[in-house]
């Protein structure tokens, strides 16, 4: 599994069980986990706040939706562009053409840059339905986007993928099932970051803070993709044409909605020192 010697060396299977044709990875499970999680604790603000279930049912909906579209079309714009324009149908079904015949893969390849442009269109279309504020949604829906995060980092780990440049840190992890260099754990670095946004966020909305409207989304924008721009120094690029550029694909893409969210949160303070 691993062992302690100059490095963490990490040998796990991304699969979790395969019975047949069937194999479930640790990256779904904790895919899994965060809509499980994240449903749990909105049930309780939604309660809190007088919201009621079905609202929250439809919100699911509406975000799985949004997420799955979003990342899978965000990776094959951003990242795979050139081979994806040529087959356009594998942009939105879990198949591959290799060898000149199709192959069911599942949908390996999700931005969450692209994720998260999909929640964001998908909440402006459930909002539009419910007839709810779209800020109110968001505030509250930051809070446990952030834990989902973390948890996806966590399966991007179990996957070996989204690996870290090579480093001599004592905390350095020898991904196995990719080569025998130790490597920053950059998705461990992004898990723990995301955890931490997640309990400030918490905080935050018990503190009653969510009742400044964007305050909480402008927060979450900064610091989530504030992180993610600096962590993506000490990760491989994920494409190789990211090779000649001075900031990769990751960071050009995180600086758009570090703006936003800084633009939200002083906008807001702004408004309310003139107020008070």
């Amino acid at each position: 599994m691993f062992s302690f010697l100059s490095s963490i060396h990490w040998d796990i299977e991304p699969e979790f069980f395969r019975i047949g044709g069937f194999g479930l990875r640790y990256y779904t499970l904790c895919f899994m986990l965060a809509f499980f999680l994240s449903y749990i604790i909105l049930l309780r603000i939604f309660k809190k706040e007088g919201k009621s279930q079905e609202l929250l049912d439809q919100l699911t909906i509406y975000v799985f939706i949004g997420t799955v579209l979003g990342a899978r079309l965000g990776h094959c714009l951003f990242y795979e562009f050139d081979y994806y324009k040529h087959h356009l149908l594998e942009m939105i079904l879990p198949i591959r053409t290799v060898n000149g015949q199709l192959s069911f893969t599942g949908f390996q390849g999700l931005a969450s840059h692209g994720g998260a442009i999909g929640i964001m269109i998908a909440l402006l279309l459930y909002c539009r339905k419910t007839k709810l504020s779209f800020w109110w949604v968001a505030d509250r829906l930051v809070i446990v986007s952030a834990l989902s995060g973390a948890l996806i980092r966590t399966g991007n780990f179990f996957n070996s993928e989204i690996i870290g440049k090579p480093t001599d840190l004592p905390w350095s992890v020898t991904f196995l099932q990719v080569d025998n260099v130790p490597r920053h754990p950059a998705q461990l670095y992004e898990a723990v970051g995301y955890l931490m946004i997640f309990i400030l966020l918490l905080n935050l909305y018990k503190q009653g803070k969510h009742q400044k409207p964007a305050f909480l989304f402008g927060c979450f924008m900064v610091l989530v993709f504030g992180l993610r721009f600096i962590v993506e120094f000490v990760k491989e690029n994920q494409e190789a044409f990211e090779n000649s550029m001075t900031f990769n694909m990751g960071q050009l893409l995180s600086i758009p909605f570090v703006a936003i969210g800084l633009y939200l949160i002083f906008r807001k303070q702004h408004n309310a020192g003139k107020k008070s």
